[in-house]
């Protein structure tokens, strides 16, 4: 049996979450519903426009999210990322551990940095993020753990890292090191803008093909350079034995590699639909790491993105996780 059932890479993002209004964006000139770059000085502008606004914080990033969620279910996990040695860097690195994920800890904090993440969430339960990298922009084959990579099950990436070219190098390394060790590879296309932007990367990252990918419908036709959803469809089976494609209040489909399947949505009020995709792959992955069925780890998923979304945050606790694993029996 592996040491971990599943070994993630991704980026350490401390996020930063409040509540605006769509005319916020508009004064501060951001784009809806997407993650956008921004630097340093672009942020703390940011941030001094919301300074009276109540905010809450903590350990995020997207693939960080669904390895907490994995391990939050039961599952063994381990996350490699980088983060600085500051109070951020330090309230990270706890934050993980406190979720039951192993990580990279040991290793040297560098000066500088950690990465931050401002979510904006809008009446409408829409999540835009502005992130500024910090020292995660240099996340690089230096963080990889390649003991604990080759001792698991899977290996799982996000799609956001291809935004970095040490980081895309890093996943490239990985991917390798998982496919000489037998590791199945999975992958999260993370965000509509890294498919429009980072198109090329992406596929460098994918390579000859991935074992499962992640991604919205968006981010899926967005691949396919098409919007007829079939064609999208068609073209994911051409890079990953298996996917799943999320739909929001759709439900998601899902291909386990012999037939198409439909995941009915489980009818919520939302409130923030921050970390909904993060928390879907986190359940799925954890349903398939219990030998279930795609419907099975799909259901699960569903029901466990459905609860996050009812609630501010990119998580929900461990307790409430449980109790949505029990109803599975």
């Amino acid at each position: 049996m592996a040491k971990y059932q599943i070994y993630g890479i991704g980026n350490a993002l401390v996020d930063m979450e409040y509540e605006v209004e769509h005319e916020d964006l508009g004064i501060l000139g951001i784009d809806k519903g997407v993650m956008t770059l921004v630097d340093e000085h672009q942020q703390t502008s940011i941030m001094t426009h919301l300074k009276d606004r109540n905010h809450q914080r903590g350990s995020g990033g997207s693939a960080a999210n669904s390895i907490i969620a994995f391990s939050q279910f039961g599952g063994r996990g381990y996350y490699s990322c980088k983060v600085a040695d500051d109070e951020l860097g330090h309230f990270y690195m706890k934050d993980l551990l406190d979720g039951g994920v192993d990580t990279n800890h040991h290793t040297e904090k560098v000066q500088g940095d950690t990465g931050r993440c401002v979510v904006l969430v809008t009446p409408d339960s829409d999540r835009t993020m502005c992130t500024f990298l910090g020292v995660s922009g240099n996340l690089s084959t230096k963080e990889l753990v390649e003991e604990a990579l080759t001792d698991s099950d899977w290996f799982y990436t996000e799609g956001y890292l291809v935004t970095s070219d040490t980081a895309r190098h890093a996943t490239i390394e990985a991917k390798r090191l998982a496919d000489a060790s037998g590791v199945k590879t999975a992958i999260s296309l993370s965000d509509p803008n890294m498919v429009k932007f980072f198109k090329p990367g992406l596929q460098e990252m994918i390579g000859s093909g991935v074992d499962l990918l992640f991604a919205n419908e968006f981010e899926a036709m967005g691949m396919a350079g098409s919007e007829d959803l079939h064609q999208a469809v068609d073209y994911l089976k051409t890079i990953a034995k298996t996917f799943a494609i999320t739909r929001g209040p759709q439900g998601a489909l899902v291909w386990d590699g012999s037939a198409l399947i439909e995941i009915d949505p489980i009818k919520v009020e939302a409130v923030d639909t921050l970390g909904a995709g993060d928390m879907f792959s986190g359940a799925f992955l954890y349903g398939l790491s219990q030998g279930w069925s795609y419907r099975r780890a799909g259901d699960l998923a569903s029901a466990a993105s459905a609860k996050l979304v009812t609630s501010l945050g990119p998580r929900i606790s461990a307790a409430e996780t449980r109790r949505i694993l029990e109803t599975f029996g």
